[in-house]
């Protein structure tokens, strides 16, 4: 049986497969041209290569126009034993504003409540529209990092200077 959040208006989810590796690099680096305008940075850290977050535990899930169509966006969660952490969500510039990252996010939710996860954390930028702001009218909410995993995430950030882009925030939504 399909899981009810497979559908969402004309969206598609699924879990990534192979022949997503390739484009879920080109879509990370695609979404971060965003960024690129914003701070213009000297040097940017291209997406790392896809075969990656599928060797992390969690699960990363596509969005599509339509069932079986080709990748537009996608949602990687990192999962510990304490901890579901929405690690990257991404869409392709093309696509944006068309509910495509709302959809992704609302999936990554579910599937972390199915595999028993209370509530899922992420960390962004305070004050860019499409980060905090669109967290918080996805039901997340600022908080403090608190476990190891988290503290490890921030100390990792201030070690590679993203805060020299903005301010920097932990942010939960509790599922249910």
């Amino acid at each position: 049986m399909v899981p009810d959040y497979v559908y969402k208006m004309t969206h598609a989810i699924r879990e990534a497969e192979p022949r997503d590796l390739i484009r879920l690099e080109d879509i990370e680096n695609k979404a971060d041209s965003l960024f690129l305008e914003r701070f213009q940075p000297e040097s940017w850290r291209l997406a790392p290569p896809a075969q990656e977050r599928l060797i992390v535990a969690g699960y990363v899930l596509v969005v599509a126009e339509v069932l079986g169509g080709e990748a537009v966006g996608f949602v990687h969660v990192v999962l510990t034993n304490e901890v579901a952490h929405l690690e990257q969500l991404a869409v392709l510039p093309s696509h944006g504003r068309r509910g495509y990252g709302r959809t992704l996010v609302e999936a990554a939710k579910q599937e972390a409540l199915r595999r028993r996860f209370s509530e899922i954390t992420l960390r962004t930028f305070a004050e860019i529209p499409w980060n905090a702001p669109f967290y918080t009218d996805c039901g997340f909410v600022e908080t403090e990092p608190a476990t190891a995993f988290h503290i490890d995430l921030l100390n990792a950030e201030i070690k590679a200077g993203s805060a020299s882009y903005g301010r920097r925030i932990q942010m939960v939504c509790t599922l249910s």
